[in-house]
């Protein structure tokens, strides 16, 4: 049997070397290796051209089989986050459309509760009256991105007031509290962390960057470990509290993929100037350089990050926020593309080999919950909303690499 064609050129030259063939046969075969390696490397090069027909294709899929009038809470709002950004990479109004038949169906409102008196965070609820529970705030980075392209194109300030109404009663209420206990489990830092500094730049009042800051300071002393810069999901799986099946610490890729995407977000929209920035550089960077060590060799992360036999096999949500993450933190000076390309291309080839299905469906997706299970099936035919969203925020960072 032919040694494998798929190491670096001068390791086919040693192999043809040990056979006992002439030269002339030597240098076909070393030839055919060659070709057969570098064919092998050209066929992982992506054009800006193809991406974009990736992120259609998986957008269409998702459209085509999921109706738009769904409620508006985190998992649905999620996925709107990954559409709007596609939306602006690729201007596609049918796709865009999606989004604000989604928002319209909603009065572009969380939860509803109209007496701030009744108003609730500090348990999971699903209730109207959560409105301060950061699962119903997420889908206010849509609707302030849908009012900023409104008026874009013309809309002026008033005709389109609606579209922020309520995002701007609900968040000027939380930034103006005296609570900052809001965020007590890692998923927030996605779902409003962003929203902090959109309301920041659409209002111009720096008061909702040092909530921004001293919520997240809160979220850090409950559920950060600062030797490794990663969150644990909640102050429930603290380590030794909770540990891993195999006695380690338990940091669930999606919770901390939640982190680094939020982190990006943030980073996206806070001015360099803001006393606090470094903070947030530094975090991004800490995190960024953890998750680049933890990746499989296959490159996903696996449900629970340093113990990958916890609940072994690929998993695509947290996956791609890490991409995300990753390659947002190269697009903008954040990171050096150099020391984290590996591991970006790895995270790529995983999310469009294994990731995504002939159709555009989305699969390997942990269905909603709050840790790595064992035994939990993830397979091809696991999908969900915010799968979905968090594939197209990596594939239009991808994009923009090219």
């Amino acid at each position: 049997m032919l040694p494998s064609p798929h190491g670096e050129g001068e390791a086919a030259r040693r192999a043809v070397r040990g056979w006992g063939f002439n030269d002339m046969k030597k240098n076909i075969i070393f030839a055919l290796l060659l070709a057969s390696f570098n064919m092998a490397m050209q066929a992982k090069t992506w054009t800006k051209e193809q991406v974009a027909e990736t992120i259609t294709k998986v957008n269409n899929y998702w459209q085509t089989n999921n109706k738009a009038e769904v409620r508006s809470f985190w998992d649905n709002a999620a996925y709107h986050t990954g559409n709007m950004e596609a939306y602006k990479l690729l201007k596609n109004e049918k796709q865009l459309d999606y989004t604000k038949r989604w928002a319209d169906h909603n009065d572009w409102s969380g939860a509803t509760e109209a007496n701030p008196a009744k108003w609730k965070y500090k348990t999971y609820g699903e209730g109207k009256d959560y409105v301060l529970f950061g699962d119903w705030q997420v889908c206010f980075q849509t609707y302030i991105d849908l009012y900023n392209l409104a008026l874009a194109q013309g809309g002026t300030a008033d005709e389109n007031y609606f579209m922020v109404k309520r995002a701007k009663e609900v968040m000027h209420y939380e930034a103006y509290s005296k609570a900052c206990d809001y965020w007590w489990w890692s998923d927030a830092l996605y779902m409003v962390m962003p929203v902090m500094t959109k309301m920041y730049k659409l209002t111009g009042d720096k008061q909702y960057l040092d909530k921004l800051y001293e919520n997240l300071c809160h979220s850090d002393e409950i559920m950060l470990d600062k030797e490794t810069g990663f969150y644990f999901r909640d102050a429930r799986y603290v380590y030794p509290k909770h540990k891993s099946v195999n006695g380690k610490k338990d940091f669930w890729a999606r919770g901390d993929g939640w982190v680094l995407a939020g982190l990006a977000k943030v980073l996206q929209d806070m001015p360099k100037d803001y006393e606090h920035y470094q903070f947030f550089v530094d975090k991004f960077k800490k995190l960024a350089s953890i998750v680049a060590k933890t990746q499989q060799k296959e490159g996903y992360w696996t449900r629970s990050i340093m113990d990958p036999n916890h609940a072994p096999g690929p998993e695509t949500s947290g996956t791609a926020f890490f991409t995300y993450g990753l390659l947002w933190g190269v697009n903008n000076g954040y990171l050096p593309k150099k020391e984290y390309k590996k591991t970006i291309d790895r995270a790529w080839t995983y999310l469009t080999e294994t990731a995504m299905q002939p159709d555009g469906k989305i699969g390997y997706v942990q269905p909603i919950g709050d840790r790595a299970i064992p035994g939990q099936t993830v397979d091809a035919n696991s999908q969900a909303n915010f799968g979905v969203g968090a594939f197209l925020l990596a594939a239009c960072e991808y994009y923009r690499s090219l």
